[in-house]
């Protein structure tokens, strides 16, 4: 909690004993005492969640969706129409999938509530004048605690003591470059560039520091971003919104065409009005897929375990298919697209231009450059940049699981592994010529130099810095081991080299020295020595240019996003000229994009940033809030906004995005909280797998409505033949065998088709439109008017077949006994048997099921042998054969049924070869 009125402006403005004053502390921190007093006052530095729903509630939700209520309403429809086992069955449908999509959500939330690690858990405070460690979520304003590198900022915090201290805030600010902090005042540049504060949730590079914090817990800078992301709410997805209007739509088809056979049943066929209303409730419950619900969950549920294995952790079920459905992706560029560490890609010297770029070092101390194998000892200016660059920092990097921890800067840590991977021997260098004296790196005079003794001698100052001021106190240069005076000529290429890395978004770090003769009385020597006495009449050696990477796996991935339509905009606090150059050099925009800044964003109308964002852009030196404006007019724009993150400043376009992607590994609490999905390794293309299971899932429930509808055109005809034929012809098909195909035959099949794999080529075609719909025009003609009708001519050639053999048109049509309980049995057994084809063709919509493997759906199989063990337990079980009208079929019967899937099934493939055959050549 916030202990004064006080502006954080005033803290980093006041002096160390005023702020002290202020805060009513000391240097020796607070007493015990007075600290539990503040604790209970101003309560625990933590981030305070949203208030969130209670288990019950959560529970209940999977329960009163419009296709849970639709079912409620058919099963107790059923129930007092006289069909309890109708009614119970349609209810244990509701029961089973609210179970399972609860179970779903529950096991999600466990996986992310482990990685939620919010704040450290130890920090060194002083209590009682003397230093201890507590928990962090105990610290108060007032208290006062150190800092070293590696350890994580707990509070916002006012530096009274600082040594080569740097801070990484790239959190924040999303900036790679971490922040010198001291003493004096300085505002900086951009948001949070305060010299003297330091702010909770970011990490201390370099040096060491005292602290007194004046902000704990959503009063701290990371706290009030916090604050405005749980004032976002929600809104329903697309796909929640989609089964919204596809239930309607079902309900309005399901209610009218029971209805008209409801009527048409008392008019046409002078049916008893109880007897009329089982007929309609029977074609009501037809048309309404039972199976949509449990196919959702499981579609969902199998793209969240396939997403799990590939790195996406999924918080919410329904934010798999908003994924597929992702039309623009705001993506921060550091640890999002780059790696978040800096690297030497290239070192420059008068001499010698070596490009380090993918080459990388090899053994025996030798480095690959330009192609040819260079032995660094044999180049003497590689060797002095190597030695200076190694002596000169204040960074170690530890190797830990295979991989570098580094425990200070990325800008140094990228010279300490240059120096490892050239072999060169930092601790040998460290011991023979160790430090005496240290001028720390300051922005004023942007350099940072070091004092070592070289021999018995020679003192060695080694100084790295900016160029730009650096070069001004050189007065020699060394080439090829040689040192002379530097010329203009010299500078002016040593300059044009500099600016050439520049405009290429590179950073350039230049490597100096100088030897001082070493006097008898060493100590006064180096009391003498001052930062302007010593850096100057230096000796350049060359320039470290480095950069923060991209991702390896980057290109791929946005390649990938290029190919699905899929429009990748940068978003980051870093520089214009590092934002473009590495989004041009991705592959992410191309060299035209216009790169737009925090403050050219916040002079523009909401009309021009919405013409903006429709063209090639990139957004760079952006604070929090203008994040939130980005995705805000996206989604004005129509778009569906996938915002990556993780950092804190991430946090509220995470949660005003469709889908907020956060990184799991450098990711903040907040960042993570805010968002629908994590990825547990920080990996780009994580995302492009998640879309392509969105994509897939999407598909899926595509295929499922195919199938599934399909069936209701054979259910349906042959009560239109009852109804027209005003009774004459014989119902073909009961009520309970409607519902034997709805609950019983095409249920585990439909499931099958809900873990379907991607389809090939599902990530060249573009993203749906918001305007499409589930149940679109292909799915309807496919199922309704091919299929539909299909399996109508064929299950009502079965009925007549079944009459002709026993004498019609001779004889009057089976109205009753076993020549009728066989005709119905043959009908359903036809539609049962041709939806094994359905199934097995609604696997792919253009591949060949041959190619994809037609085995490879194994769940498709269990459905398929499932219903054909149920076919053939109702027709020879005395109980079932009286409940659903059913009786043993002849041989010849089984013969003409197991024919049935092979025509329809061939010639579906050969519809698909032809479509595959006119894409390839248009």
């Amino acid at each position: 909690m916030k202990a004064t009125e006080n502006s954080r402006a005033t803290y980093a403005q006041s002096q160390p004993d005023a702020v002290l004053d202020q805060l009513h502390t000391t240097k020796a921190g607070l007493s015990q005492t007075e600290a539990t007093k503040r604790l209970a006052q101003y309560g625990q530095n933590s981030i305070t969640k949203a208030a969130e729903s209670s288990q019950l509630k959560v529970f209940l939700k999977n329960f009163i969706s419009l296709m849970a209520i639709l079912l409620w309403v058919s099963g107790a429809i059923a129930i007092l129409g006289g069909t309890l086992e109708l009614g119970i069955a349609i209810w244990l449908v509701n029961v089973i999938n609210g179970c399972f999509s609860f179970w779903q959500e529950h096991q999600a939330k466990k996986a992310t509530d482990s990685l939620m690690a919010m704040l450290p858990t130890y920090t060194q405070v002083y209590r009682d004048g003397k230093r201890q460690q507590i928990n962090a979520v105990d610290l108060v304003p007032g208290d006062v605690f150190t800092l070293q590198a590696g350890n994580a900022v707990p509070v916002d915090a006012r530096l009274l003591e600082a040594t080569s201290m740097q801070v990484d805030q790239s959190a924040l600010t999303g900036e790679s470059v971490p922040e010198s902090k001291y003493i004096r005042y300085d505002a900086g540049e951009g948001e949070f560039a305060e010299s003297n504060l330091v702010y909770a949730g970011t990490t201390v590079g370099a040096g060491t520091g005292l602290a007194v914090c004046y902000a704990t817990g959503m009063h701290t800078e990371f706290g009030k971003i916090a604050s405005l992301t749980q004032q976002q709410t929600k809104v329903l997805s697309p796909l929640q919104k989609e089964l919204d209007r596809l239930t309607k739509q079902i309900s309005m088809i399901a209610i009218a065409i029971g209805l008209a056979f409801f009527v048409a049943a008392i008019f046409f066929v002078h049916y008893p009005i109880a007897k009329s209303f089982i007929f309609a409730l029977g074609m009501i419950v037809a048309f309404i897929p039972e199976g949509l619900l449990p196919t959702v969950t499981l579609s969902l549920a199998h793209g969240v375990q396939r997403m799990a294995k590939k790195h996406a952790l999924v918080k919410d079920l329904n934010s798999v298919e908003t994924l597929g459905e992702t039309t623009v992706i705001c993506s921060d560029k550091t640890g999002t697209l780059t790696q978040n560490q800096m690297t030497v890609n290239h070192i420059w010297t008068l001499a010698h231009h070596y490009d380090v770029t993918g080459q990388g070092y090899v053994n025996n101390g030798e480095i690959q450059l330009d192609g040819q194998t260079v032995d660094y000892q044999k180049d003497p200016d590689l060797d002095k940049l190597l030695r200076v660059a190694a002596l000169n920092n204040d960074t170690t990097v530890q190797m830990a699981d295979g991989k570098p921890k580094i425990l200070g800067t990325p800008t140094e840590a990228a010279l300490v592994i240059m120096a490892q991977k050239a072999k060169f021997d930092i601790d040998h260098a460290e011991k023979a010529t160790p430090r005496l004296k240290e001028f720390p790196f300051d922005s004023d005079r942007k350099r940072m130099g070091t004092v070592h003794q070289h021999d018995d001698h020679t003192l060695s100052a080694c100084v790295k810095g900016s160029l730009s001021d650096l070069l001004p106190q050189c007065t020699t240069v060394q080439v090829n081991g040689v040192v002379r005076p530097i010329t203009d000529d010299d500078r002016e290429k040593i300059n044009a080299a500099n600016t050439k890395y520049a405009a290429m978004g590179l950073r350039s770090l230049a490597i100096a020295y100088r030897e001082i003769p070493l006097q008898k009385d060493l100590q006064s020597q180096l009391d003498a020595l001052t930062i302007e006495n010593t850096e100057n009449q230096l000796t350049f050696v060359g320039l470290t240019v480095m950069a923060d990477p991209p991702r390896p796996e980057i290109f791929d991935a946005v390649a990938k996003c290029h190919a699905a339509n899929i429009k990748i905009i940068m978003v980051t606090g870093d520089s214009t000229l590092t934002a473009k150059s590495i989004a041009v050099k991705i592959g992410l925009t191309s060299d035209k994009a216009r790169v737009v800044t925090g403050t050219e964003l916040d002079a523009m109308s909401e009309p021009e940033l919405q013409e903006a964002l429709r063209g090639e852009i990139i957004f760079a030196r952006v604070a929090p809030e203008q994040k939130y404006k980005i995705v805000s007019t996206l989604q004005e724009n129509g778009e569906i906004v996938a915002s990556t993150g993780d950092g804190v400043n991430d946090a509220p376009a995470l949660k005003k995005a469709d889908i907020g992607v956060a990184m799991g590994v450098t990711g903040t609490d907040v960042a993570k909280d805010a968002a629908d999905m994590i990825l547990t390794d920080d990996n780009f293309a994580s995302i492009v797998a998640a879309i392509e299971e969105g994509r897939t899932v999407y598909a899926n429930l595509q295929k499922f409505l195919t199938y599934i509808l399909t069936s209701n055109v054979p259910e349906a005809i042959p009560s239109v033949l009852f109804l027209f034929s005003r009774g004459l012809i014989p119902l073909p098909m009961t009520v309970m065998q409607i519902l034997t195909v709805d609950l019983g035959t095409d249920m585990l099949p439909a499931l099958g088709l809900g873990a379907e794999q991607a389809e090939p080529g599902i990530m060249n075609q573009p993203p749906r439109k918001r305007t499409a719909h589930l149940m679109n025009k292909h799915v309807v003609m496919k199922a309704f008017a091919w299929y539909g009708l299909l399996a109508s001519a064929i299950s009502t050639f079965a009925y007549f077949f079944v009459n002709w053999q026993n004498g019609w048109p001779q004889v009057a049509l089976f109205s009753n006994g076993n020549g009728y309980a066989r005709a119905t049995t043959m009908v359903l057994g036809a539609i049962v048997f041709f939806q094994i084809a359905n199934a097995l063709n609604c696997r792919t919509q253009f591949a060949s099921v041959i190619k994809a493997g037609i085995f490879s759906n194994k769940r498709i199989w269990y459905g398929i042998i499932f219903e054909v063990l149920l076919l053939i337990v109702l027709t020879v079980v005395p109980f079932f054969q009286g409940l659903f009208n059913t009786t043993v079929l002849q041989a010849s019967d089984w013969i003409f049924l197991a024919i049935i899937p092979i025509p329809v099934f061939l010639i579906e493939e050969a519809r698909k070869a032809w479509t595959r055959h006119n894409m390839a050549a248009k």
